[in-house]
């Protein structure tokens, strides 16, 4: 977050929090608040998150509760009770979060109002079409589509390419490739062309955006945030009824909540298309950067990008396929299922640089109970947090954590799921997308479409990271909010593999 701002944010509400300070109260965890009223902790937890969990872990225990930006969020830090706090319905909520953030981000009505009875619930079962059969014939679609791309725009011989090696910015190249794949299958084309005209244009007002997305999370009001509400504004109008009609080959996902939307008068157009836009959001920003890392790390251990490639051919082969770089491949969603060590590689990429923050809303004042023995008191109102990336790189449970093992979640041929903390084994050791009922609903698609992307690169390309750089790093700018971004772009190479 940029500290200019959370501090002009602060200096308005000195005042009210002057007058509100808090104490701790027998029974509550440790109270972390700060020296500055309202902002607290803000500034430390957004410069790194976790090296801020895991130093005050070190000084206060599992438990403790931290001001941030005027909120209080307990952070839960042993993975072992992260089962009791998911199991909480009633006292501990999400949607209270996520009802009123949303909405401010994205600029929609909040969906809970007796303006739109039902709307919550109907648009909650709509996330059944990501899941399930649904997911047939989105993985058929999102792998046409990729083809497209691919052979459009890389899988043309070009003058002047050295030895055919190509080089790109690896980000960028996974940006421009996932960000019209996903845009052609979930929302379809036009009648009359199968690829939209401004779909860079596109792309580069949703990146606007995206950069400020920490700051619309943490409610910055627009005003602060420069064009921030007119990008926001032009990216909505894209997604006008209007226009949406003139677009074929739309996911039935979207259909349907088109169809919902068009049920409820009091939803103006502006307010349909700001819910479509939220979607395209909520495919792409985590998407994206998890395909960079999954891409980065293969690219960059040589290895193990040959078993993965070499699981690839021999999946096609075990139905009878024999590839050739001249000819459009297609895999299918069982398929993809079969692809264990690809898996195992994307997950420990997640595993490396996701950094979702769980959180749940206290209902009421009540005693949270972790075990048996132990409970604390919380306060209504107050976050109750998990931030798993905490767990993800604790060498109790991962031996030599930061380092990349494409094998890490296989053992004997299939997929490994016996990880321990304490010599007891985890109910949850590896939480990119979620938990309970903030679970992210397209997680399935997610993977699939990161499976999609790396089989066709490694199908069609030979693959190197550019010497003379230094590591990829993670930004942490986006601490809490799902996978993070490179710090700074990779040069890569690439041509095209004979086969």
């Amino acid at each position: 977050m940029s500290p200019l701002l959370l501090l002009l944010l602060g200096l308005l509400s000195l005042v009210l929090c002057v007058l509100r300070g808090r104490s701790r109260r027998d029974g509550e965890p440790p109270l972390i608040k700060g020296w500055i009223p309202f902002i607290g902790k803000a500034l430390e937890f957004g410069r790194d998150a976790h090296k801020f969990l895991e130093e005050h872990k070190k000084k206060f225990g599992d438990i403790f509760t931290v001001q941030i930006a005027g909120k209080y969020m307990t952070f839960i830090m042993d993975p072992l009770v992260y089962p009791s706090i998911i199991k909480h319905g009633r006292q501990l909520d999400f949607n209270e979060f996520s009802n009123t953030v949303a909405p401010f981000t994205f600029g929609y009505p909040p969906v809970i109002s007796r303006k739109f009875p039902g709307l919550r619930e109907e648009i909650k079962r709509s996330f059944h079409l990501l899941q399930g059969d649904s997911l047939t014939p989105l993985t058929e679609s999102m792998m046409g589509n990729l083809m497209l791309v691919f052979r459009q725009d890389h899988l043309e011989e070009r003058p002047g390419d050295e030895g055919g090696w190509r080089s790109g910015s690896m980000y960028e190249f996974c940006y421009t490739v996932m960000f019209e794949a996903t845009f052609l299958t979930m929302y379809g084309r036009p009648l009359s062309a199968i690829r939209h005209s401004r779909m860079g244009v596109l792309r580069e007002d949703f990146i606007k955006f995206d950069s400020m997305f920490p700051l619309l999370i943490a409610r910055i009001p627009l005003w602060l945030l420069g064009r921030t509400k007119a990008i926001r504004e032009k990216l909505i109008n894209y997604f006008l009824p209007h226009r949406m009609s003139c677009w074929s080959n739309m996911s039935q996902f979207i259909r349907t909540r088109s169809e919902l939307f068009n049920q409820y008068d009091s939803l103006t157009d502006s307010h349909k298309a700001a819910h479509h836009f939220a979607i395209l959001w909520a495919s792409v920003a985590n998407t994206v950067p998890a395909t960079f890392w999954a891409m980065y790390y293969l690219a960059s251990h040589p290895e193990a990008l040959q078993v993965v490639r070499q699981e690839i051919h021999d999946v096609l082969g075990i139905d009878g396929v024999e590839f050739t770089s001249d000819r459009d491949v297609t895999l299918s969603k069982e398929q993809l299922d079969k692809l264990l060590y690809l898996e195992s590689a994307i997950n420990e990429s997640l595993r490396l640089s996701s950094a979702s923050m769980n959180i749940r809303v206290a209902q009421e004042n009540f005693d949270l109970r972790l075990d048996s023995e132990h409970s604390v008191a919380v306060r209504k109102g107050d976050i109750i947090a998990l931030y798993p990336q905490s767990m993800h790189l604790d060498p109790d449970i991962y031996e030599e954590p930061q380092t990349f093992k494409f094998d890490r979640y296989m053992q004997d041929g299939r997929e490994r799921t016996d990880f321990y903390k304490d010599n007891q084994k985890l109910k949850h050791y590896l939480m990119p997308f979620g938990s309970g009922s903030s679970m992210c609903p397209g997680r399935f698609f997610a993977i699939n479409e990161i499976k999609q992307f790396l089989c066709l690169l490694l199908l069609y390309f030979d693959v190197q990271v550019e010497d003379g750089q230094t590591r990829a790093t993670l930004d942490s700018n986006r601490a809490g909010l799902g996978v993070l971004q490179p710090a700074t772009d990779v040069r890569f190479r690439y041509r095209l593999r004979t086969v």
